[in-house]
């Protein structure tokens, strides 16, 4: 994947040298170390240059990226997208229920990655797979993936620092009280398992998630769920810890009467631009089968 991406040189930024303007604007120690070794990736007024070369007011500084190798085990293989937005730094991606993120051995070809590489190879495009915030297989809604090394790397930073928001829709069953409130449950590993998570009150990783109710349909309550920390199965293991778990969770709670998934929907994704710092928002609308259990 190539990227140019150009800065202009304030006064605020005269004296700063390339490697530490582009430390200020996020870029990892990594991320210049890769640079580096790629052919002209760094340009001041039109003239190649090395990261110790002095900015001043007025230049324009020229990042080239050019990554030519595509993910490894990743074989392309087409699917539908359903893409809410794209630029040259990162996409959003509006995931079905039953895509898992990446291949595994039971999913060696169904996977995002697996049709993303597929989209950029019908482009002509090498394409390496950064998936900045991942979803459970059966949890369907909004991800973003990285294009190039200089947004993944930023935008996992941001995500680490509780920088990118993320909100969920998710049904119960019966009327959740109180009506809203946060859960603040440390979460560990099940014992002999290597998927399922618990409440660990001694041992676990602190874990914390808001929730409100927005409405109660056919008997079941959908609910508004927005994380400040990211644990494994976090939001499924929190509101079965408070008396209400997601209707159609096989691990969790088996209950498929409605739903055959866990009613889980990534349903808000908000962030920085990780080049511009252009605020970003993205929505995707309630899932038909989710939708259907409120309707009856």
């Amino acid at each position: 994947m190539d990227r140019t991406i150009i800065y202009p040189i304030t006064t605020r930024q005269d004296g700063l040298r390339v490697e530490q303007f582009l430390r200020r604007m996020g870029y990892s120690a990594q991320n210049l170390a890769s640079i580096k070794r790629m052919p002209e990736s760094i340009l001041v007024n039109g003239v190649p240059c090395y990261m110790k070369h002095p900015l001043a007011a007025g230049d324009q500084l020229q990042v080239h990226i050019s990554e030519q190798k595509c993910s490894e085990k990743i074989p392309p293989v087409y699917a539908p997208l359903s893409i809410v937005y794209e630029d040259e730094d990162l996409i959003v991606v509006n995931k079905p229920a039953g895509m898992p993120i990446h291949p595994s051995l039971n999913h060696y070809t169904g996977s995002l990655a697996n049709a993303l590489t597929w989209y950029y190879q019908e482009q002509g495009k090498p394409f390496i797979f950064r998936c900045c915030n991942r979803l459970d297989r059966d949890t369907s809604g909004l991800t973003v993936v990285a294009k190039h090394l200089v947004s993944g790397s930023i935008l996992s930073a941001m995500t680490k620092k509780k920088e990118v928001r993320r909100e969920y829709l998710a049904i119960v069953r019966g009327k959740i009280s109180p009506e809203s409130g946060t859960i603040c449950a440390p979460l560990g590993r099940k014992e002999g398992s290597i998927i399922e998570r618990f409440v660990d009150l001694e041992k676990g990783e602190p874990a914390i998630t808001h929730y409100r109710l927005l409405d109660e349909k056919n008997g079941h309550s959908l609910v508004s769920v927005r994380l400040e920390t990211g644990r494994t199965h976090q939001i499924r293991i929190h509101m079965k810890y408070l008396g209400y778990p997601l209707i159609g969770d096989y691990l969790y709670n088996p209950d498929m009467e409605w739903i055959t998934r866990q009613a889980l929907h990534s349903y808000r994704l908000s962030f920085s631009h990780p080049i511009t710092g252009q605020w970003m928002e993205f929505t995707a609308p309630l899932p038909e089968d989710m939708q259907k259990v409120l309707e009856g």
